[in-house]
């Protein structure tokens, strides 16, 4: 082989490797999408951390345990804790409003200040009004104070019992609430579980329909029904993972935590 042929062929072969290295770094960058790991921190993923053969229910922490932390995370009941404390405070407010007629006062005063009345000696020390001090209570009470305020006071007292038993609604509407969602839970396992058998006995059928059918022991209309048997069963098993995803995150949702913290230990 003379130079010109070496080169050319040497030429041929980093062209070639070019290409390959090339195809290399565009394979790393076209994964197939079922090859692809969730993101971290995903409802999915955390749903991984759950053994899908295993009772959900076991788990996870007891409902109770559940209910005392969605209590402490809930929107709503934070919100009507926090009107029943204003309206609290007005009670408060309204009882001491009464307050409000009754002014104190202080002053000094310097010099001789005689009160000039007939029949009184002015230096007599009775009618001398001595150097210091004075301080005194104006008390102001009007026909209002003695009649309406009352009625305040038990308007008051009747928004903050109002406002109490508003909590107490929303904390029985949050745990109705989270005890279907648990439940949808549980449902959504055992859906989950029942597909899933279904999809091992639909797969073991179309292998063998695929064997059967090279041998020439079933015809291609009875291989087909075995095929769109096993395309529904995997097309249910899909519908049942994505519903019992939805449920794990319907669930953290309504606690407010991660659904991982939910974990039995």
């Amino acid at each position: 082989m003379n130079r010109l042929s070496c080169f050319k062929y040497s030429l041929v072969l980093g062209l070639a490797g070019l290409i390959v290295g090339v195809n290399c770094v565009f394979g790393q960058a076209t994964t197939p999408a079922s090859s692809l790991t969730t993101p971290a921190g995903s409802t999915q993923l955390d749903s991984m951390t759950f053994d899908f053969n295993r009772d959900i229910s076991v788990q996870l922490i007891s409902f109770e345990e559940i209910y005392k932390i969605a209590l402490a995370y809930s929107p709503a009941v934070k919100f009507e804790g926090a009107v029943s404390n204003s309206q609290q405070a007005a009670l408060q407010l309204a009882k001491l409003q009464i307050l409000q007629n009754a002014a104190g006062y202080v002053n000094y005063s310097t010099g001789n200040q005689a009160i000039l009345s007939t029949g009184t000696n002015v230096n007599d020390q009775l009618g001398q009004i001595s150097n210091g001090y004075r301080l005194g209570v104006n008390v102001t009470i009007s026909i209002h104070d003695l009649f309406g305020r009352p009625q305040q006071i038990r308007l008051a007292r009747a928004n903050y019992e109002a406002t109490v038993e508003r909590r107490h609604i929303a904390e029985i509407q949050l745990k109705r609430e989270l005890f279907n969602l648990y439940q949808d839970l549980i449902l959504a396992q055992r859906i989950l579980q029942v597909r899933l058998r279904d999809d091992q006995a639909s797969l073991a059928a179309f292998r063998i329909a695929e064997v059967e059918l090279q041998k020439g022991k079933i015809t291609p209309e009875t291989h087909a029904f075995n095929s769109n048997r096993y395309a529904e069963t995997r097309s249910t098993v899909e519908q049942a993972k994505t519903g019992f995803i939805k449920s794990l995150y319907a669930l953290e949702l309504a606690v407010g935590v991660p659904i991982h913290q939910l974990k039995r230990n």
